[in-house]
């Protein structure tokens, strides 16, 4: 009798050449300033072949999403969870983080892929707020805590893309962490 294996874990090449593509991707919209870098240079210094890029990304914008994406992932939300249950720690991690990667994020969210750019990192904020949600207002259906979820994870994305893009030379975390934290204060004032 044959027994179901299980599905085998991602081939390590097919990870190394995402990870060294996603690298290149953040390290050459960082150093240029700019999300037209072209596909023949992202797969050069990722030293794969173009083909390579398109096979596992379909193209250069949906590459540079999910560069973005892997460094929220690994960076941001790692290191937010080790700040616990206190959300000044988390919100002062999120805004010096972005103030960190402002090189990067700040072409990522005026370029061709601003849209996908905000909808996926939108899509990473709300998913982390669900329970935040269902702390604050209770007993909800699951499609309203998402909602709600995504409706504060977007207008708190809007005050971080506005401080990365028109904020003023050097950022200074604290100060967007001031602002997002008063905006909490509003929205749930009695919460401590």
């Amino acid at each position: 009798m044959d027994h179901p294996q299980e599905a085998p874990a991602q081939d390590r090449r097919v990870q190394r050449s995402r990870a060294a593509l996603m690298t290149a991707a953040v390290r050459l919209v960082t150093e240029r300033g700019t999300t037209a870098v072209p596909v023949t240079d992202l797969a050069d210094a990722a030293d794969v072949t173009r083909k390579l890029l398109y096979l596992h990304f379909g193209d250069r914008d949906a590459l540079l999403v999910a560069a973005a994406a892997d460094l929220v992932e690994r960076e941001l939300v790692a290191q937010a969870a080790r700040a616990a249950k206190d959300l000044h720690a988390q919100v002062l991690v999120a805004a010096a983080h972005f103030a960190e990667h402002q090189a990067f994020y700040r072409p990522m969210l005026t370029g061709s892929c601003a849209f996908a750019m905000a909808r996926t990192l939108n899509g990473v904020f709300g998913s982390l707020n669900r329970a935040t949600v269902r702390d604050l207002f209770g007993a909800l259906d699951e499609a309203t805590v998402n909602d709600v979820a995504t409706f504060f994870a977007g207008g708190a994305s809007a005050v971080v893309y506005d401080w990365l893009i028109d904020g003023a030379d050097p950022l200074v975390p604290g100060e967007l962490a001031d602002r997002l934290l008063r905006l909490a204060s509003v929205i749930t004032p009695h919460q401590p």
